[in-house]
């Protein structure tokens, strides 16, 4: 059973920066994707970021473009998702997702292992 922990979320100005992490257990990670997706108060669950753990490929939501980016510690686990230059607009729960592959969908629907989330807030 995979399980995914979030981390890192928190409360911050406009333009500050944040990092989450996501921490997978459960299985071997070869041929595995994760993904960040984000849901704001009266919205529907949106793709942010993607990444491939095989590759190293990454993949990002026009929005957040430029201003996020994803690494990985691979020695733990742990792919990351740095914030920066963050925006009223960007508050919501951030969740991280997994699937077995080497293709990121952007729609949750498609993946099937869950974090519990982690509230990002930021003030204007």
């Amino acid at each position: 059973q995979v399980q995914l922990v979030e981390s890192g979320g928190g409360l911050v100005q406009t333009g500050g920066s944040l990092r989450l992490s996501c921490a997978a257990s459960g299985r071997t990670f070869s041929s595995y994707v994760m993904g960040w997706f984000r849901q704001a108060p009266g919205k529907e669950r949106e793709f942010v970021a993607g990444f491939v753990w095989s590759s190293g490929e990454t993949y990002y939501a026009d929005s957040v473009k430029g201003r996020f980016t994803i690494s990985r510690d691979n020695s733990k686990n742990t792919v990351y998702l740095q914030m920066n230059g963050l925006k009223p607009e960007d508050t919501a729960v951030y969740y991280c997702a997994g699937r077995s592959g080497t293709v990121v969908p952007r729609t949750e629907v498609w993946y099937g292992d869950w974090g519990q989330g982690t509230q990002v807030t930021v003030s204007s």
